[in-house]
């Protein structure tokens, strides 16, 4: 977890590591390649195939259902569509969103788009997942929620979840807490 108060970075940083901005110094290398070595189709290569990013603000799509957010991040698997469609609608399922699946963003709560925003980014099996506040505009209860739902399926999938917050996560949620002022790591300790 990387942890800090608004405006410290928090949400540059993970731009940076998942290859979204290119840093102005430094070095960033995901398996075994250096981003900064890499041409802009051979990173968005591999962010489609070993990332998945949970944006602040969802990023979903207004005019595609839940269920077509969650396909657009298989669509370069070159599956079927049934079977792209057939993953969607198992992902959002496990998500509790199976009666959501044809509804639009605006149909769903501020909850529900956060938990296609994850469906989005897990459907692929990525490596590594960066979650930027992913509970920040929730209340503590569904907060709670989506990040037990979180982190039981990046663990149970063996992946490596990356999450920016101003706030606090429970505990059993944590392995390795990291924390930002003004742009500078100030620490850097195991959860406890």
């Amino acid at each position: 977890m990387i942890q800090g108060r608004s405006g410290t970075g928090k949400s540059t940083l993970l731009q940076i590591l998942a290859g979204l901005d290119r840093p102005s110094g430094g070095h960033v290398e995901i398996a075994g390649q250096s981003l900064e070595d890499l041409s802009a189709g051979a990173l968005a290569d591999l962010r489609r195939q070993t990332l998945g990013f949970i944006f602040q603000n969802f990023n979903l799509i207004p005019s595609w259902t839940a269920g077509q957010n969650v396909e657009a991040a298989l669509i370069y698997k070159k599956l079927p569509g049934p079977s792209r469609r057939q993953k969607a609608c198992d992902m959002l399922g496990a998500l509790g969103l199976g009666d959501r699946i044809d509804h639009l963003p605006s149909e769903l709560s501020v909850g529900q788009q956060q938990r296609v925003a994850i469906a989005r980014a897990l459907i692929h099996a990525p490596a590594i997942v960066f979650a930027d506040e992913p509970i920040g505009d929730v209340d503590p209860e569904t907060g709670k929620g989506i990040m037990d739902c979180l982190v039981g399926m990046v663990r149970r999938n063996g992946t490596t979840l990356i999450v920016c917050t101003h706030g606090d996560l429970a505990p059993e949620a944590v392995d390795q807490r990291y924390l930002l002022q003004d742009g500078r790591l100030v620490s850097q300790e195991p959860a406890p």
